[in-house]
């Protein structure tokens, strides 16, 4: 993707040890990594939530899909 040589690889080093300082580096990449951890995470779980197959939940045997209505019926108030 990116063709970093050796010196621009040098070159970023130096600038992200100016920006954060030698104290913060570890605490930088620590808050990277846990963000990384928890996008996975979050990811998964919605992949999961997608490939659960409606089948997989018991259906009941009274329940019956509703009915569409009319195309001249008139919607019903909630409130009147």
């Amino acid at each position: 993707m990116w063709n970093m040589s050796g010196t621009e690889m040098i070159i970023l080093a130096v600038i992200v040890l100016l920006v954060f300082g030698a104290n913060r580096l570890p605490e930088a990449g620590k808050a990277v990594g846990k963000g990384l951890r928890e996008f996975k995470r979050a990811l998964s779980d919605a992949e999961n939530s997608i490939n659960q197959l409606p089948s997989d939940r018991p259906a009941s045997s009274d329940e019956q899909p509703p009915r569409p209505a009319p195309r001249d019926a008139k919607p019903k108030r909630l409130v009147e």
